[in-house]
């Protein structure tokens, strides 16, 4: 975590970090993905057989590269909300044999072109050179599928007897199971924009049911409980009622806002406050329910989240968001929130991996790193092991936020250098990530617990509103040395990432 004390606007900025103070592990997870029947994702973006980049099963070879750049650990599938609608026994067998279906979600028809059998093979390609495979995470079709369509999903996907779902993936040319661990107990099912919504008391009561028969089929599986947002009854009752069969929790928050620079790069502070109060909602349902300290831990799966404004990037257009430098440094924040919260956070999934509110776009040439792709890049690759507290000492901004109750959650405003700090114990490196969210003020700071020549990583641009497209990079990212004497300038309006290896306090 990281502490904040609001100073005069004249006074110099101050970070302080130690080493030693390490709090909570960073779950690997947190880096994870996402990919949906929407827009380009899947089709023309992860999987594009006509196209003369992609390899011989028809996946785009640049999307793999750049993917095992940012090395994604967990990939969840295949929505969202498409899955309301879906039946995954369309997806398998031969390809000119699958239905083709209205798709109720985006409003498009689904060719069933790429299903479970593609997309496992997906990520074994994905996973090639890795150490641990990238994991597959899917969610089960709450809305209009049956308890015996998830049953047999599962079988498919893990069984190992003389079973007619195993057998069918065995007869498909898979005869090793595909150990799927994680599996979601539907998506956004409290949201009137569902097929099939529920009531929060409806859906406790088929949570439970489904986990009881799934955990028999397979006890080896982890389940992820339906949330909202984390603040909200939906949360409260669903955790009350299934705290017992839930090993996470899922919550979902996007957050925008187009026109106003700090708006829009304060708003992930929500999902801060949101975390917090799952974790508290998460002990009081452990507390009253019995839950012996024995059974490890209810984490928070946080499976959707990104900067997405749907008026400027509609879902049932394809949802191709242009990212600013302003989101850019909105996604940094994202990302110092889920490393000062790393006690309580299982998994993370940004969505999407391509093309649909994404980092990465495809053209028919290749591919375009967004300005949001930096960020992310610079937290998977280095921001790992543990957290680190660390103390800010800076001025604050005290305007509107969004949503607007966020507000009254910081009574010292939001501090002008957002910051989170890590180390990694297998590299023996000391990493601090600072976002400047001024749009006017170079913060000339003092930096505490530096030792060293220190490594500078940073994301900036001419203005907030500055973008990268096919054909004109205005966000630039730069790598220099800092000798770690005096004190260090955030620019205005900046991300950076400083590395630096201890001297003492590593073991």
């Amino acid at each position: 975590m990281t502490t904040f004390t609001k100073v005069a606007g004249n006074e110099a900025p101050v970070i302080e970090v130690d080493v030693l103070k390490r709090l909570s592990k960073i779950d690997p997870m947190t880096y994870g993905g996402f990919t949906e029947h929407m827009g380009r994702c899947i089709y023309g973006g992860i999987y594009d057989p006509g196209s003369p980049l992609s390899d011989s099963n028809g996946y785009r070879t640049d999307v793999l590269e750049a993917l095992r750049e940012l090395d994604i650990p967990v990939v969840r599938y295949p929505g969202g909300n498409f899955v309301a609608t879906y039946h995954w026994q369309d997806g398998i067998g031969p390809r000119d044999q699958r239905p083709k279906r209205p798709e109720l979600a985006w409003l498009g028809v689904e060719s069933n072109r790429f299903g479970t059998d593609e997309f496992m093979h997906w990520l074994s390609v994905l996973s090639e050179g890795k150490q641990k495979r990238v994991e597959p995470y899917l969610c089960l079709n709450m809305g209009t599928g049956t308890l015996d369509e998830a049953l047999a999903w599962v079988e498919y996907c893990n069984g190992t007897r003389d079973t007619y779902w195993a057998n069918r993936r065995r007869a498909n040319g898979h005869p090793e199971p595909y150990r799927v661990k994680y599996w979601a107990l539907g998506n956004e099912i409290w949201g009137p924009w569902q097929v099939e919504q529920m009531t929060k008391e409806d859906y406790a009561k088929k949570a439970n049911q489904w986990a009881k028969a799934l955990k028999l089929l397979d006890p080896e599986i982890v389940l992820i409980l339906c949330g909202q947002d984390g603040t909200s009854s939906w949360d409260h009752w669903t955790l009350k009622e299934c705290i017992g069969i839930t090993d996470m929790h899922s919550i979902h928050l996007y957050t925008a806002d187009s026109d106003n620079h700090l708006v829009n790069v304060t708003a992930p502070l929500a999902a801060e406050r949101a975390i917090s109060a799952t974790a508290a909602l998460i002990d009081i349902a452990r507390i009253e329910a019995g839950i012996p300290p024995s059974k490890p831990p209810t984490k928070i799966c946080f499976d959707e989240w990104n900067v997405w404004d749907p008026v400027r990037a509609p879902g049932d257009k394809g949802a191709e968001e242009t990212y600013t430098l302003s989101d850019a440094l909105a996604v940094a924040v994202w990302l110092n929130v889920f490393v000062r919260q790393s006690r309580w956070i299982g998994m993370a999934n940004i969505a999407q991996t391509v093309n649909v509110i994404s980092p990465l776009m495809t053209t028919a040439e290749g591919i375009v790193k967004q300005s949001t792709w930096w960020p992310l890049l610079y937290f998977s690759r280095y921001m790992r092991g543990w957290t680190v507290a660390a103390h800010v000492r800076c001025g604050s901004y005290t305007g509107p936020t969004k949503p607007a109750w966020v507000q009254g959650t910081l009574p010292d405003g939001a501090p002008w250098l957002d910051v989170s700090a890590s180390f990694d114990d297998e590299t023996g490196h000391m990493n601090l990530a600072v976002v400047n969210i001024s749009e006017t003020e170079d913060l000339e700071t003092t930096i505490k617990g530096v030792e060293g020549s220190v490594a500078v990583y940073s994301v900036s641009g001419p203005t907030v509103k500055s973008v990268n497209v096919a054909g004109k990079e205005e966000v630039t990212t730069k790598m220099s040395k800092w000798d770690g004497q005096g004190n260090f300038v955030f620019l205005r309006h900046s991300f950076t990432l400083l590395r630096w290896r201890p001297k003492s306090g590593c073991n």
